[in-house]
């Protein structure tokens, strides 16, 4: 029987709606291959879309070696954000409203003209070209209580990669030669202060813009590319404000609530 992503979309929006743990697809639902799991992650697009508003961004996933050997994959993942789940900071979390959420802290990038399949991969320098406007952004991780070491490349996909939505600062103008890998950033926390750098944003804005644009649904001018946790995820507890700062860009703030 072949497979049929369709219904595997089905079973991961119903078990969003059902608040359900997170669950690896198996059986017929699991997707035979990682580019069978994008099928699945664009079927939920149509699911999703009249819920969340359109695609109006892209988030890479499992990035650094540390990441890929928990989830046991040797290659990063993509994933959809909607632009009804693009908040502005500050930002109030309604922790009610998620089973399991989490906070990544990235850089965040938008371009000014749509990135077309092209006879050559698009690279780190030329995706730099493109952008307009950075910012720094929390990601909200909507992890359903999965057990990381036990979760499937392929359902990670199939679930959009966990993207349950962003924090955005103040846009900010960039003059083109400014370098935005290795710039600092600074998270406070009621338990203290963490610090990371950006580690190789663009290449992360390249393979996003490449898969976008295998996938026959490349980047388009405005959206936001979320480029990679610079300080490991995090769990926020009601009550708490984290304020996370981008070197020369700005800071933002989320505050979890009920």
């Amino acid at each position: 029987m072949s497979f049929d992503p369709a219904a595997a979309a089905r079973f991961i929006a119903e078990a969003h709606a059902a608040r359900q743990p997170y669950a690896n697809l198996s059986g017929p639902l699991e997707p035979p291959t990682i580019a069978a799991a994008y099928d699945v992650q664009d079927e939920l697009r149509k699911l999703w879309e009249p819920r969340h508003g359109p695609v109006a961004g892209l988030k890479i996933a499992v990035t650094t070696k540390v990441m890929q050997e928990l989830m046991g994959i040797d290659h990063p993942c993509g994933g959809l954000i909607y632009a009804d789940n693009i908040h502005a900071s500050p930002h109030r979390l309604p922790m009610g409203r998620y089973m399991h959420v989490v906070l990544e802290f990235e850089l965040a990038v938008r371009v000014g003209r749509t990135l077309e399949k092209k006879a050559t991969p698009w690279s780190r320098e030329e995706v730099r070209a493109e952008i307009v406007e950075v910012m720094p952004a929390f990601e909200l991780i909507e992890d359903r209580n999965a057990v990381y070491k036990a979760t499937r490349p392929v359902t990670l996909i199939a679930d959009n990669a966990w993207n349950a939505g962003i924090v955005l600062g103040a846009p900010v103008s960039v003059p083109k030669p400014l370098e935005l890998n290795g710039l600092v950033g600074r998270l406070t926390t009621p338990a203290g202060m963490r610090e990371g750098r950006t580690d190789d944003p663009m290449g992360a804005l390249a393979w996003c813009a490449n898969l976008a644009a295998d996938r026959g649904r490349p980047l388009e001018a405005g959206q936001v590319v979320i480029t990679g946790s610079v300080i490991p995820t995090l769990p926020i507890s009601v009550g708490e404000t984290f304020s996370f700062e981008l070197e020369g860009l700005g800071s933002i703030e989320i505050t979890s609530t009920t």
